[in-house]
């Protein structure tokens, strides 16, 4: 009887001793294969070359049939795969990776193993959406603790062994979140207040009153202006003016307003898409016109245009996706599961958009200064009251002024187009430098055209021109070709145009034949008497009707609507989408040339990146989903972008590169959590992200390290300690024009142009006009961006020249950083002006003088012999300005007090955030 359940237990037991017996760790292809496999494999056997015909970038490649007709990875059978044979060979000739060192055995046990497993492929971990119930770790570290940022951090260090650092001084903690949060540092008054405050809320009643200072904006708009290659200028060559500062003004007032990142992202990319647009959205998407335009005569501009909307593509997935694009408009991505006809289905979001790489910029939006736009409402008021009640505009508003009164201009017949609003134009036809508000013919037989124009009533056409030789024009309908319906010739009107600006407008009346309807007009320009590469500067056309309305009002009300025709808008480009039925068609380009056309695709998604359920996205439906649940890694790029802009580097550090090849995430639970927590609980606002991270104890401890950290966590990535990191360009100069009293606080408008070296602004023609007063002390954001100038001082501090998206600044340390703060004229103004004033508030007591505003830099009360050593510059200084270089400075004590506060400028602690 025994033996009979023997019989039947003895089966039992077996199988449960081999489920329980423990069997080898499935292996993780993303923690332990895929760094083999990008280190030592994919360079010949990913996107771009495929060696074998084998590619070990998609999975479904690499598991078929290489170009020996077998497969290298047979899931299940290591030794049967082509794979493992190659790699374990003994003849080097045959041995992969060719020409390089063996795998390790610990790698090639991994594949083995890997591989008889079945082979099993994941998503890379950032397309991968985080869970949406993060686990918050529990630590066991007695140290403080303010949320959950701080479990997170102190897990990790636990597991180091490490444990973070005691809280940084109250006094380093205001300079470091004043700097982190405004850019800008705090005042001796603001010191001694938050030191004296000794209530529990005192940190977070500082923490929100900076985040509701308005230079927040200020602060914040500079990083994201690298990310939209912000410039006032237009790029290559020629580089001339771009008048795009009102995007930086949207920029500015979105970070003070705490305009929710998916709103924020939504207006940038597709904004002039939303149902009834305000100016405020059309402003918005000048993100994307911060693109390059090549202004140099002869250019092909659809070569530009395509140009600029295939860097659309590529800047769109580094800003937000974190993601390198720009390789796969010529190839499948050598290290990501991106195909090469996937960057153009993206491209097709962005390929209908009605810029052509025009030098008029259009489409544009057109807005007013503030003191403009009251002047021109209360005129357009003014007129309106005085029509008749037929002829009024319904109402007048402030959104969209300017259309309001060329509609209105338009119905009374005052038909006045400025000429270098053309639609099109032949090769040669180029704008005069530098604000480009005039056409000029560089050459015989030039034409520019207008679109749409309502020719039913017009019986003259004028032009106002300026020429040296003299020229002929005729107006033709319709085509370059084209019926011409009138002609006239333009005289001489001045010997020469100094400067290259004629100083003498004439105006040039021609009639034209009876045209009826809408009609595409080219004004097609040929040499008279001389032939000249400078014909003919023509700087706008008026329409002439037959009967106008505005005839019918007495001459006050026409002055006006001269008056109202001349007030300067403010012009900023902006996208907009072409008619549906002018809508072009997207190929995939051969090899990345524009020129080789390939098969037509449709707009879409990369389907490593999910799918837009729309049968027909446009580039509202691509904004939207960017911000969706259904594509996280959005939420995850911000988050790691404003760590990086408190911490001086990100969770992932590689900020343009999350995929394959980026460096990997230092927590990558925090960043999930992060990532989660912005959409869910924070509901897109950055404000309250930021204050979630100062608030964290991680955030702030003391900066100070020791050996152990030194050696455990050299670059503090995992914040064994309060980081210390070496301050912007734009704050360092921000901060040099606070201390000193120089700061000038106004806020918005257009760019200005402080002083900079002669030889330097002249070069291929004056273009920098240095600003007077005290616009040349404003925020450092406000100055103007030229890229092939950009601003010295800023990059000697490894600012980037804007051509391109730039994520992150590498920070160098070199001997001309000193010098720029000993010599830039910017920091010797800010000595000069905190030396006088150190002098007016110390009276006799220098040493207590520098000692009080020592601390301005230093944050902590100095130390005595760092005092003591200043104060003996001074006298040293002093005795030489008395003495041999007595006629080097009137005044000696205050050249000496210069050279001290010259010299606290170039302290460590003041280009240091600590």
């Amino acid at each position: 009887m025994k033996s009979r359940y023997l019989i039947f237990l003895l089966p039992l037991l077996l199988v449960l001793t081999f489920w329980l017996w423990p069997g080898k760790e499935q292996i993780s292809y993303n923690r332990q294969i895929r760094p083999i496999i990008n280190n030592k494999c994919i360079s010949c056997h990913g996107g771009v070359k495929q060696s074998g015909g084998f590619s070990l970038l998609f999975e479904e490649e690499a598991k078929m049939n290489t170009e020996s007709g077998k497969p290298a990875i047979i899931p299940g059978d290591a030794d049967g795969s082509e794979m493992l044979k190659r790699i374990i060979h003994n003849d080097p000739e045959m041995r992969m990776p060719l020409g390089k060192s063996p795998l390790s055995p610990e790698e090639i046990e991994l594949i083995k193993e890997w591989i008889n497993q079945g082979a099993n492929w994941e998503k890379h971990w950032a397309y991968i959406a985080p869970e949406n119930n993060i686990e918050v770790p529990e630590v066991n570290l007695d140290m403080p603790v303010q949320n959950e940022i701080d479990h997170f951090i102190y897990k990790q260090l636990e597991h180091m062994e490490l444990t973070p650092n005691e809280e940084a001084p109250k006094e380093v903690l205001l300079r470091r979140l004043s700097l982190d949060i405004t850019g800008l540092p705090p005042t001796l008054d603001e010191y001694d207040d938050f030191s004296s405050d000794s209530s529990p809320m005192a940190y977070e009643k500082t923490v929100d009153k900076l985040l509701a200072s308005p230079r927040f904006g200020e602060k914040w708009a500079a990083f994201w202006m690298d990310l939209a290659r912000y410039s006032d200028s237009k790029g290559y060559e020629k580089d001339l003016h771009r008048e795009i500062w009102k995007y930086r003004d949207w920029l500015i007032n979105a970070f003070n307003e705490d305009m929710p990142f998916d709103t924020f992202t939504i207006a940038q990319l597709a904004g002039d898409l939303l149902p009834n647009p305000t100016e405020s959205d059309l402003l918005a998407t000048a993100f994307h016109r911060n693109t390059m335009a090549n202004d140099e005569g002869g250019t092909n501009d659809e070569e530009f245009r395509v140009a600029a909307v295939m860097e659309r593509v590529g800047t769109t997935f580094e800003v937000w996706q974190g993601t390198t694009m720009a390789c796969v408009q010529c190839h499948s991505h050598p290290y990501d599961p991106i195909r090469h006809e996937e960057f153009y289905q993206t491209q097709a979001f962005f390929n209908n958009t009605q810029d052509k790489d025009l030098y008029n910029e259009q489409p544009k939006v057109f807005t007013y200064q503030p003191a403009d736009e009251k002047k021109v409402k209360d005129l357009l008021s003014w007129v309106n009251d005085k029509l008749n009640p037929a002829e009024k505009l319904p109402e007048i508003s402030e959104d969209f002024l300017y259309q309001q009164k060329e509609d209105l201009l338009y119905s009374l017949g005052y038909r006045k187009v400025e000429a270098e609003e053309f639609q099109d134009k032949s090769r040669f036809i180029e704008l005069v430098a530098h604000d480009q508000e005039s056409i000029w013919q560089v050459q015989d037989s030039s034409w520019i055209m207008f679109e749409n124009v309502d020719l039913d009533q017009v019986n003259a056409i004028s032009l106002g021109y300026a020429s040296v030789y003299g020229a002929k024009v005729e107006i033709r309908l319709d085509s370059m070709l084209g019926r011409i319906i009138g002609e006239g010739t333009f005289g001489i009107t001045d010997k020469s145009f100094p400067r290259n600006r004629p100083e003498d407008w004439k105006t040039l009346k021609i009639p034209i034949e009876p045209v009826s309807g809408k009609r595409d007009i080219f004004y097609y320009f040929k040499k008279d008497k001389s032939f000249a590469q400078d014909l003919i500067r023509v700087d706008w056309v008026f329409y002439h009707e037959k009967a106008p309305l505005k005839d019918k009002y007495p001459s006050n009300i026409q002055a006006k609507l001269v008056e109202l025709s001349n007030a300067k808008p403010i012009q900023t480009p902006i996208l907009k989408d072409l008619p549906k039925a002018d809508a072009r068609k997207t190929y995939v380009f051969e090899r990345g040339d524009w020129r080789s056309h390939g098969e037509e695709v449709n707009a879409g998604i990369p389907e490593i990146m999910g799918t837009i359920t729309n049968q027909e996205p446009n580039r509202l439906d691509f904004a939207k989903w960017l911000v969706s649940r259904e594509n996280t890694l959005t939420s995850r790029v911000i988050v790691n972008r404003i760590w990086e802009q408190l911490f001086g580097f990100g969770i992932v550090e590689s900020m343009e590169d999350f995929g394959s090849q980026g460096i990997p995430a230092s927590h990558p639970e925090l960043l999930d959590w992060l990532a989660v927590s912005l959409q869910d609980d924070m509901n897109w606002s950055l404000k309250t992200l930021i204050k979630k991270i100062v608030m964290s104890q991680s955030y702030r401890q003391n900066s100070t390290t020791d050996a152990q950290k030194i050696k455990k966590d050299p670059y503090n990535k995992y914040l064994s300690r309060g980081s210390r990191t070496r301050l912007s360009a734009e704050t360092i100069r921000d901060q040099a024009l606070a201390i000193s009293g120089l700061l000038n606080k106004k806020q918005l408008g257009p760019s200005v142009m402080p002083y900079q070296p002669e030889n330097i602004i002249s070069f291929n023609g004056k273009f920098w006009f240095p600003s007077e007063g005290e616009e040349q002390y404003r925020r450092a954001v406000y100055t103007y961006w030229k890229r092939t100038h950009p601003y010295p001082s800023f990059v000697t501090f490894d600012s980037p020249s804007r051509e391109i998206c730039t994520s992150r600044r590498i920070r160098t340390n070199t001997p001309l950083q000193s010098l720029v703060l000993l010599n830039d004229p910017v920091y010797i103004e800010a000595a000069d002006a905190w030396a006088q004033r150190i002098l007016k508030e110390s009276g006799e007591d220098i040493e207590k003088g520098i000692e009080k505003n020592l601390q301005l830099v230093t944050a902590l009360k100095p130390e005595p012999e760092k005092v003591a050593v200043l104060f003996q510059l001074y006298e040293e200084s002093l005795a030489y300005y008395k003495g041999e270089g007595k006629d080097l400075d009137e005044n000696a004590k205050l050249a000496a007090m210069r050279i001290v506060s010259n010299a606290m400028l170039n302290l460590d602690e003041f280009v240091t955030r600590r």
